[in-house]
């Protein structure tokens, strides 16, 4: 789907975009928090399929995949992680976590670990390699997009001052 195709599917979703202001910046209708909530998401799920192409290219560089870089972001040196709760985290089936585990270990980023208390468990963990990996992938990644860069010093400090009070996860 090209952008402008993503731009139109938007558009014909008629979600609710009800706003707007009197003289004075009055709200010309009482909105609830849940049409205030739609109103600020629909332009930021937008903005962020219309970008796709910037974290596929961060993602490339890195010889990853979607799913690649997702599993980056949930691993740990340290800490390991079952395979079903890979699963879990990854909202899919076992053997979908294994074959997300498998190119990543295939690629020296990750490896299985069987844990003393139960040899029938293997716990995933990061390797070097991929904490490294995944070190470049987050500092390229959080590089703004062209699209961003075109707004205005005020309206830049605005949005991240807005996005800022999002209850966010930290990547592990």
């Amino acid at each position: 789907m090209t952008s402008i195709e993503c731009s139109q599917w938007f558009d014909n979703l008629n979600l609710p975009c009800i706003s707007g202001t009197l003289a004075g910046g009055m709200a010309t209708r009482a909105l609830s928090k849940r049409t205030l909530a739609a109103e600020a998401w629909k332009p930021l799920a937008r903005f962020f399929f219309e970008t796709g192409k910037h974290r596929q290219r961060v993602f490339a560089a890195q010889g990853l995949t979607p799913n690649d870089a997702r599993a980056l972001f949930v691993l740990d040196r340290a800490e390991g992680r079952s395979m079903s709760e890979l699963a879990d985290e990854w909202l899919c089936d076992a053997s979908n976590a294994t074959w997300i585990v498998d190119r990543l270990e295939e690629r020296g980023l990750a490896e299985r670990r069987t844990i003393p208390t139960d040899r029938r468990v293997k716990q995933v963990v990061l390797t070097a390699k991929g904490e490294r990996t995944r070190r470049e992938m987050v500092r390229t990644l959080f590089e703004p997009p062209p699209e961003l860069l075109d707004l205005d010093r005020e309206d830049l400090e605005a949005l991240r001052d807005a996005v800022s009070k999002l209850p966010l996860h930290a990547p592990s």
